[in-house]
């Protein structure tokens, strides 16, 4: 089955582009667009996508409030990929902090797009770039999250969950994590499910950025 996209961004032309990058590709299919985060719930709930690509600056409800919204209302919610022009948007942040799951620059090559796509539906990996970790640590050194501190001392992660976490972080898939570790890749998914059990994070975007903001791990 390909993976089915949405595409949401108010300028034609960038939808247009990115149609016609990810239709090439036989294994995503794009199933609509919409030319603002208003009409994103509604398309996700006829449409079922499995990753919606979304500008983060949108006229009327912008990419970081369309998040909230799909991910507080819509069961099964579809992954959701970060769209911009500016790498260190702070408005990309916020929208990770709310939920998304990845991050995409508008000026990505065609393969980046792709690749991206195809990492956001697995979710396995982390497309999380340098720039946004900076942000996290820098909000995490401002005090800014005492929620994230705190979870991460009630979690008690073992040292192995630890290590995961460190290697989540750095953006290395499972199987990336299992060879470094010399572990089975399943081994390293019950790892996984519980640093997010034990920080109670939705996914590995949200369990890193804790990570970050908490001062568990430090950018570089």
């Amino acid at each position: 089955m390909p993976v089915t996209v949405l595409l949401v961004d108010d300028e034609p032309l960038v939808r247009a582009g990115l149609r016609a990058v990810l239709e090439a590709q036989p294994d995503i299919e794009v199933v609509g667009e919409a030319a603002d985060g208003a009409a994103v719930i509604p398309l996700v709930r006829q449409l079922r996508p499995d990753v919606v690509a979304m500008d983060v600056r949108m006229p009327l409800l912008d990419g970081i409030e369309a998040t909230r919204a799909v991910l507080r209302t819509v069961d099964a919610p579809p992954k959701i990929l970060v769209v911009t022009t500016f790498e260190n948007d702070e408005y990309v942040y916020e929208a990770l902090r709310a939920g998304a799951d990845g991050f995409l620059l508008k000026r990505a090559r065609p393969a980046e797009i792709v690749h991206a796509v195809r990492l956001v539906a697995e979710g396995e990996s982390l497309l999380f770039p340098a720039s946004v970790r900076q942000l996290a640590a820098e909000y995490g050194r401002s005090g800014g999250n005492r929620a994230a501190r705190a979870a991460m001392d009630r979690a008690r992660l073992t040292e192995r969950e630890a290590e995961v976490l460190r290697l989540m972080a750095r953006g290395l898939s499972n199987t990336e994590i299992a060879a470094r570790l010399v572990v089975g890749t399943e081994t390293v998914k019950s790892h996984v499910s519980a640093v997010l059990a034990k920080l109670g994070a939705r996914d590995r975007t949200q369990a890193v950025i804790a990570a970050y903001e908490s001062g568990f791990v430090a950018p570089g």
